[in-house]
């Protein structure tokens, strides 16, 4: 029995002390990992500092215990099995160790050594780069918000509208080298330039633009002095025109129509009309689809604020504007202006084949008070002085114009930080840099905010913040010849940006007023705006927010807020030629337009005094709201896109169509196949969220996996059946061509209207026509089925009624 009894004491002094296994962190120059420690410990030692609140026990000792007698409950069922029983014990505990440490180290990579951001809708990421721990977007918003407050954004904005920066002059190619040195002084992984030769037109100062009347001969006689003379219409037809004057009130085509139905001709006539509305190049092409010579553009006072606490535009000013109705070099169409590109011989569609200058309202008036034939109905009379507005014609008028094409150097600049799990995936912010005059409203705005963010995302990088997508920062050239650097840029990569570009978001024309606030957008982006705009203080409505600010005007926020993005947007072409969801935010005056844009009187003076000293503030909200929408598109585990919003545009249009249906029915043709494909589209969309719903999130492949397929749902809608080459904006709801929407809403018109008054390029001089209707009825439909298709997945799980 003492034998027995020495082996059982002897087995208990073999049995292991209290185990603890210690998860500590570990850091290295690239990573940090967890590293087990089992350490054996005598009864009360202390733990080490790094002591994590995670801990495993072993079985203790049987006599670890004070006041516990040192005997065994098995004692009286045979002290021999007690040995044994132990070891049992210890093989128990080591399996369930292995398989709890496997399981622990599946769930927890760095011991709360991450940082974890948490976004309002459960989504969170996590960063390598951080000491906080769990960060939530509340704490990530917080952060975004001190840190932008650290700049200097009003001095940024008022030094930039004092340099000089016509693109590919002296004074930008400084400006450039500095905005280079600001980006490389921050926390970016890369900073680059990219340059491009592109066709600018400029004025030939030997050979300066005039305008003469014409006397009874018919030969240029007095001359008209341009009291502006350095204002031009780049990209006009140069030559001459000569033809009696008509008033066309802002040249769109139903003023065009209005007055062939007046019986007022506008064949071989100059029109004058009224800056606003469309844009220059709208007018342009209107008045030569409707056979007019020429055409001159002046600002009206009409439209412009009457307030006298307000600055207004000096009468003897002209108005800046380009007249390509397209954007881009227009002389390499669909190809990217690089040095010793060999570019084809062609030029695009967009550029005018009739000359265009800008003149002031001082000239304007003396040409107003000339015309004879019918008083001008009453909304379009003006505010000049003098006797109501008349149509015409009135006497005639001699124009030259003599601006020359000129290669020129332009380079856009890039700042980038690095995406985390997906810097594959580029959200990319921009703003125009260059200018025409001193260009506040128009690029000093957007490049000083687009400095301040570049500023504080790098401090955030520093702070421990590491986006989940790649952020691209851009300073665009050429922007006041038509989008010419950023869309320069689009050709030159466009077969990686399509796959790659998750979203844009443009700064231009940020700041014109502070009453109103318009974002001309993607329809994917807006549920993300409204998000946005409940969580940003409005610049002029203490303890508003702007999206209060907004409903309190209009309880539709979205009819209030949301704008179609226009063609002298930059972006516009990242939306309608490659495919990109893009965003252009404006605050705006309730009063008629800023009128200084496009003007030497747009400085930072002006622009400060329209905002009565608001201008820092709105600056402000405008950078916040960038900022706040940068961080939910490159953070976000699922990419914040409302793609079943489509769906709800073609609802819209289904109620113009569906005017047709009797007129088509009665020639044998219906729209079914547009209603198909749009359930299609509805179905594939509801599917796909749904699956998304019941997914796991953590799973980082089937994430990337619908992240890829949300993002190109704008590309998808970019008709394949048409030549970039020929229809460069090929987006069926965007675009410009027969295969879009809209030309088949203007095509339908024709089985009701009479199109003797409208343009011969609408018209085609002959109506409604069955076979052309059918192929765009084709392209719409197919483009559409086609987004359906791609958005429903693998080519098994694709339900269609086709």
């Amino acid at each position: 029995m003492e034998r027995l009894w020495g082996l059982l004491q002897r087995a208990q002094q073999l049995s292991p002390q209290r185990s603890q296994t210690i998860y500590k962190r570990v850091e290295g120059p690239h990573q940090r990992r967890l590293e087990e420690e089992e350490e054996d410990r005598e009864e009360g030692a202390e733990l080490p500092v790094h002591f994590c609140p995670m801990e495993l026990r072993g079985p203790e000792s049987p006599g670890s215990r004070a006041g516990l007698p040192n005997l065994i409950p098995w004692a009286a069922a045979g002290r021999r099995a007690a040995p044994y029983l132990v070891l049992t014990a210890l093989l128990i505990f080591t399996g369930a160790f292995l398989l709890g440490y496997v399981a622990f180290r599946r769930s927890c990579q760095a011991c709360g050594d991450s940082l974890l951001v948490v976004s309002e809708d459960g989504n969170y990421e996590l960063g390598l780069d951080s000491h906080q721990g769990t960060l939530y977007w509340s704490d990530l918003q917080a952060m975004f918000l001190r840190l932008l407050g650290e700049g200097r954004l009003e001095d940024t904005i008022r030094e930039t509208s004092l340099r000089q920066r016509v693109a590919g002059s002296p004074g930008m190619a400084v400006l450039a080298q500095d905005v280079v040195a600001a980006l490389s002084r921050q926390k970016l992984d890369h900073v680059w330039t990219d340059t491009h030769y592109v066709g600018l037109q400029f004025p030939d100062r030997a050979h300066p633009n005039t305008l003469r009347w014409l006397d009874e001969t018919g030969r240029a006689g007095e001359q008209l002095p341009l009291e502006d003379p350095d204002a031009y219409c780049p990209y006009s037809a140069t030559g001459n025109a000569t033809g009696k004057l008509v008033y066309a009130h802002y040249g769109r085509p139903e003023d065009l129509q209005g007055l062939r139905a007046r019986g007022v001709e506008l064949t071989d006539s100059l029109l004058l009309v009224r800056v606003g509305v469309t844009s220059f190049a709208q007018k342009v092409a209107s008045a030569q689809d409707f056979g007019a010579k020429g055409v001159l553009i002046y600002p009206d006072p009409a439209d412009f604020s009457q307030d006298p606490h307000k600055p207004s535009l000096s009468s003897h000013r002209a108005v800046y504007g380009h007249v390509h109705l397209g954007t881009g070099d227009p002389y390499t169409p669909g190809f990217p202006s690089f040095n010793q590109t060999q570019f084809p011989p062609v030029a695009s569609s967009g550029l005018p084949s009739i000359p265009a200058q800008p003149i002031s309202a001082d000239i304007a008036f003396h040409l107003l008070r000339k015309l004879k034939g019918p008083v001008a109905p009453q909304e379009w009379q003006g505010r000049l002085p003098g006797s109501p507005y008349r149509l015409g014609p009135g006497p005639g008028l001699h124009l030259e114009v003599n601006n020359h094409r000129t290669s020129t150097p332009i380079s856009n600049i890039f700042g980038c930080i690095e995406g985390l799990a997906e810097p594959d995936h580029y959200v990319v912010i921009g703003a125009q840099r260059d200018a025409w005059g001193p260009g506040a409203a128009k690029s000093a705005v957007g490049t000083g905010i687009l400095l301040e963010l570049v500023r504080t995302f790098s401090s955030m990088v520093s702070n421990g913040f590491r986006p989940r997508r790649s952020l691209l920062f851009i300073s665009w050239d050429g922007g006041d010849f038509g989008s010419v650097g950023s869309t320069e840029w689009l050709e030159g990569y466009l077969s990686v940006l399509h796959l790659k570009a998750v979203a844009y978001v443009s700064l231009d024309n940020a700041v014109l007023g502070d009453d109103k606030f318009h974002a001309k957008t993607s329809p994917l982006l807006i549920s993300l705006i409204e998000n946005i705009l409940k969580q940003v203080d409005s610049p002029n409505h203490s303890g508003q927010t702007l999206y209060e600010q907004v409903v309190f005007t209009n309880p539709s926020w979205d009819a209030e807020v949301i704008r179609p993005l226009p063609m002298d947007s930059s972006a516009y072409s990242f939306t309608a030629f490659a495919g990109v969801p893009a965003v252009e935010f404006s605050f705006l005056e309730d009063d008629p337009a800023y009128p200084f844009l496009h003007t030497k009187e747009d400085t930072y003076e002006n622009l400060h005094k329209m905002l009565q000293g608001r201008l820092p503030a709105v600056a402000q909200a405008v950078a916040q709201l960038a900022g706040q929408l940068l961080i939910r598109l490159s953070h976000d585990h699922l990419l914040p896109f409302d793609f079943g919003r489509y769906g709800d545009v073609v609802l819209r249009h289904i109620g113009s169509l569906n005017e047709f249906s009797g007129d088509l029915k009665a020639r044998g043709l219906t729209l079914q196949w547009v209603y198909s494909a749009r359930g299609d589209y509805i179905r594939a969309a509801e599917k796909l969220r749904k699956e998304i719903y019941s997914s796991e999130e953590r799973d980082e492949r089937l994430m990337r996996m619908y992240n890829v397929r949300i993002m190109r749902v704008e590309y998808y809608l970019l008709s394949q059946y048409v030549s970039p080459a020929d229809f460069p904006f090929r987006h069926i709801f965007l675009g410009h061509g027969d295969h879009t929407l809209g030309a088949l809403l203007d095509h339908l018109q024709l089985l009701r209207s009479n199109s003797s008054g409208a343009s011969p390029k609408l018209s085609q001089a002959l109506g409604f026509q069955e076979s052309r209707f059918r192929r765009q009825l084709a392209l719409l439909t197919w483009t559409l089925q086609g987004a359906a298709n791609a958005l429903g997945g693998d080519v098994w799980n694709i339900d269609n009624n086709f």
